[in-house]
């Protein structure tokens, strides 16, 4: 007589229910999930799933229930005893977003605990984390005990994410990866909901991009899953607001792992581009009105040292050297303006692209990458230009990788003719709460 476990659903009949715009139940939801996890539902029949609801979509319910579903497939962690408020933000990615790195301090120093756990880059958009590891001795890999000892102390962390976190998300993430199925909004909601969320966060604010450099390129898309996540966030009880921003065009002026590194640390000493100051104050702003700070001179605490020394503190906890050189590349490259004009176009995947053929990021995630790799913008759509002008330089230690990199630029960059009108967008769309 045979001893197995019945199981209390069949998965071929919940794909044939998704596949027919059927909705699934939430024991059904929570069974699949769990079922997939422990490996009983394989990756053939869980693609099968994917694809279903790429194309059907799921409702508001169904994608709470999945979202929930995956967080209990690990831990939560539990901040309520660090005896102040929790604020996180997270970006959905793009070209030179190197937000985080000033605005975990800048949040810390108002006495926000910020968890910033985060993740490497695959693809263009480069992690977080991969910028960081450019300081000499940083590591991202954190203990519990040690992450809740430096939020405790020193008020911010930027570490990696831990296994225990929504184990299911990695798996189906993994999955996305390679059957299609990345950009449907279900799926990406509740992927990033369910890490946020079973991190225990009190607050969240999402940036959501769109635009050429972005993971959704439409605006209506980015729209939707910015509402999607903002309602998730809403259902679990976390306090979450979204922005929409511009990532038509690359952020700031650097593109790759040291040099946004440089870039960041120029913003925390009061200085760095107009973009990404703006938007880290604007994303400051809303985390700490969210945590109940909503008086907070953001500004000040840029401009008065008190957001550098937060990010001294945080980078030394973690064994790294904010005084040390960060690492330079062996080659550079500079392309220059071929006659008088206006910069007009500028677009950002195309420069995330390049930076990745430079080496800055990584095609499968066992790959290393080169922390000195990258791109370095001269000038800015609306920026008047000279012949001869340089307009970006890239930087690799093995000069090979230019000329990909370059045919990865080719018609990327636009000059019109002197004295032609330009109309800067708004780097922030939207906001959505």
């Amino acid at each position: 007589m045979s001893t197995a476990a019945v199981e209390a659903f069949d998965a071929v009949d919940l794909i044939r229910t998704k596949r027919d715009r059927g909705e699934l139940s939430t024991a059904e939801i929570d069974w699949l999930v769990d079922a997939y996890t422990r490996g009983y539902v394989g990756d053939e029949q869980m693609s099968a799933m994917t694809m279903a609801i790429f194309l059907n979509g799921m409702t508001r319910r169904e994608i709470k229930d999945l979202t929930l579903a995956m967080i209990a497939s690990g831990e939560r962690m539990d901040f309520s005893g660090l005896g102040k408020p929790t604020a996180d933000k997270h970006s959905t990615g793009g070209v030179g977003d190197k937000i985080t790195l000033p605005l975990m301090p800048l949040v810390a120093a108002f006495g926000v605990a910020v968890p910033q756990l985060s993740g490497r880059g695959l693809g263009h958009t480069g992690g977080t984390l991969d910028k960081l590891e450019s300081i000499p001795g940083w590591r991202a890999n954190l203990s519990n005990e040690e992450m809740f000892a430096q939020l405790r102390g020193a008020g911010g962390v930027i570490c990696a994410a831990g296994s225990g976190l929504a184990p299911a998300d990695g798996k189906l993430y993994a999955l996305r990866d390679i059957t299609g199925t990345v950009e449907a909004i279900p799926l990406i909601a509740s992927s990033i909901m369910s890490k946020k969320i079973a991190e225990g966060t009190g607050a969240l604010v999402l940036d959501v991009k769109f635009g050429s450099g972005a993971f959704l390129k439409d605006i209506e898309k980015s729209r939707e899953l910015a509402r999607t996540m903002v309602e998730l966030g809403k259902d679990a009880g976390v306090a979450t607001s979204a922005l929409l921003t511009d990532m038509n065009v690359p952020l700031g002026l650097a593109i790759g792992n040291a040099n946004e590194v440089r870039e960041s640390v120029e913003v925390l000493a009061g200085g760095g581009p107009a973009d990404i100051v703006d938007l880290t104050v604007a994303l400051a702003r809303e985390m700490l009105t969210l945590a109940g700070k909503p008086d907070a001179d953001v500004e000040a605490a840029l401009t008065d040292g008190r957001a550098m020394d937060k990010w001294r503190e945080t980078i030394r906890a973690q064994g790294g050297d904010p005084d040390a050189a960060l690492p330079v590349a062996r080659e550079t490259h500079t392309v220059v303006a071929e006659a008088d004009g206006v910069l007009v176009e500028q677009q950002a995947l195309p420069f995330g692209i390049a930076a990745w053929r430079l080496g800055a990021g990584r095609a499968r995630k066992q790959d290393p990458v080169q922390h000195a790799a990258g791109i370095d913008l001269h000038a800015k759509p609306g920026d008047e230009v000279r012949a001869g002008q340089p307009l970006f330089t890239l930087s690799a230690d093995e000069p090979a990788r230019f000329e990909r990199a370059l045919e990865a630029l080719e018609g990327a960059y636009r000059i019109a003719p002197p004295g032609t009108p330009f109309e800067r967008t708004p780097l922030v769309a939207e906001r959505i709460a």
